[in-house]
């Protein structure tokens, strides 16, 4: 066999055996107090993650994995496609300073570029629709140019919306009308390309968004309504939204490109269900399936994924809603919210961040002298929540039980935190606070002590914007019902 042939050969196996399989997680920095980089890298490390997502291209997380064995996927945020999409140049550019330079100086192992990040939400009206397939050419076309296209992969995480079932089950799956053809170049340029489909699928908003749902089919320990599609049953909203997706590749002539789960996960705060309960349950169910190679019905090999998220981040927007903040598998600080076994040996659990320094062991409370009817509370709070993050006072969340002197000391705390507790922070009109060494946190409600930063700005800005839905299940309800 000739040198031409071995090369294809090697090139066809490629395509068809596609990403490893196994588990990674989304590195988001939205955040006011951002865990510094090496940290979050040994965090990782520690708790043998060995793919890390990223939404954004920041020097200091890329050098931070620079020869740590952590396969990248490195992100390019929606606000970029114009440029890129209208310049070959843009793109050159971009690959060299963002992959080029970490490849080769930094020794980043970078195996993918994400370019966009769920373009197609309706909630962008359209913006991106024309731009995503010409980005996505351009810098294909750069990494080839700067000798990286067989090394570095493109790809772009698409929302479960872009495909839908006209059938109520995954049989009956295909791309989205109005995108329909788009979806398919977009497909055929992946195929060609050797590069997978990257989906973004998540149960919890399908819990979130239909009072109907049923509970248990949001999780992974069995349904008491599997759905039966031609022999293959579905227990789990998971399984029947990725083969969805499977057959709608399949219907259109691609039924063996590879797929990467690119955000998969459950918040602990902000909402009725989301909890650390509801989260561990989901999340170990998940990641149960992982470690035992077990696939979907449609597609049983071990999958390749990506936990969404790695680390809450309190500077995110909460349009989707206040559970926005707290999608993390570690709290802000790096320490984990539940038990979470995430191979075969990590037995005890998550491992904690280490060498995390904290401001001093002090809060601010409304003062016990002051009174609720004072004119100043209502503005106070509202203040405060406006440059805090009181997202665990709603319903349904963490402190939702706090008494109303509660509530007001809980948003002047995490105000008090957030600006790294100056005194002039704690000094509310009329003397409505004071602070305090003796911790206000009530059960579950967790008045928390904010971290030592290097920077209270945010590392990164740009993040997933999580409105995501599976179509199919509207019309699943109503057979489950």
């Amino acid at each position: 066999m000739g040198c031409h042939e071995i090369v294809g050969l090697l090139l066809h196996m490629a395509l068809l055996i596609g990403p490893a399989s196994g588990i990674g997680a989304n590195w988001g920095t939205q955040a006011t107090h951002p865990l510094p980089p090496s940290i979050v890298v040994r965090l990782l490390k520690d708790n043998a993650f060995d793919k890390v997502k990223l939404f954004d291209a920041d020097g200091g997380v890329l050098k931070a994995l620079g020869n740590s064995g952590i396969q990248v996927m490195v992100g390019i945020p929606n606000d970029k496609l114009l440029t890129l999409a209208n310049s070959v140049q843009a793109a050159e550019d971009w690959v060299s300073q963002n992959v080029s330079s970490y490849v080769s100086s930094n020794a980043v192992d970078i195996r993918y570029v994400a370019v966009g990040n769920e373009p197609f939400l309706s909630a962008y009206n359209g913006t991106y629709i024309a731009l995503t397939l010409p980005a996505l050419e351009n810098v294909q076309a750069a990494l080839i140019k700067a000798g990286l296209g067989s090394k570095v992969k493109v790809t772009v995480p698409l929302n479960a919306d872009v495909y839908q079932s006209f059938t109520g089950v995954p049989s009956g799956g295909d791309f989205r009308s109005d995108i329909h053809d788009l979806m398919l170049q977009i497909v055929k340029f992946l195929n060609d390309n050797g590069a997978p489909f990257t989906i973004n699928i998540y149960p919890f908003i399908s819990l979130h968004n239909d009072p109907n749902f049923p509970v248990d089919f949001a999780f992974f320990d069995g349904s008491s309504s599997p759905v039966n599609d031609g022999g293959k049953v579905y227990d789990n909203v998971f399984d029947a939204a990725h083969d969805t997706l499977v057959w709608a590749l399949t219907k259109n002539g691609y039924g063996n490109l590879s797929i990467i789960v690119g955000e998969i996960g459950w918040p602990t705060d902000g909402d009725k269900n989301a909890n650390p309960n509801n989260a561990q349950r989901f999340n170990q169910g998940f990641m149960s399936r992982v470690v035992s190679g077990k696939g979907t019905p449609m597609r049983p090999n071990p999958m390749d994924a990506y936990l969404f998220s790695l680390i809450d981040e309190d500077a995110k927007s909460i349009q989707p809603g206040n559970f926005e903040r707290h999608w993390g598998i570690f709290y802000f600080d790096g320490q984990p919210k539940y038990t979470l076994r995430l191979g075969s040996s990590s037995s005890n659990g998550l491992v904690s961040a280490k060498g995390v320094h904290y401001l001093a062991n002090k809060w601010c409370v409304m003062s016990p002298t002051a009174s609720l009817d004072d004119s100043q509370v209502g503005p106070s709070v509202s203040y405060a929540c406006s440059h805090a993050d009181c997202t665990s006072l709603g319903y349904g969340a963490s402190c939702e039980n706090l008494d109303a002197r509660g509530n007001v000391s809980y948003a002047f705390n995490n105000y008090y935190q957030i600006v790294n507790q100056p005194d002039s922070a704690c000094k509310f009109p009329n003397n409505l606070s004071v602070v305090t060494d003796n911790d206000p946190s009530v059960g579950d409600c967790k008045f928390r002590i904010m971290i030592q930063s290097v920077t209270a700005a945010n590392i990164g800005i740009a993040s997933s914007l999580r409105v995501n839905f599976i179509p199919f299940v509207l019309l699943l309800v109503f057979t489950l019902a």
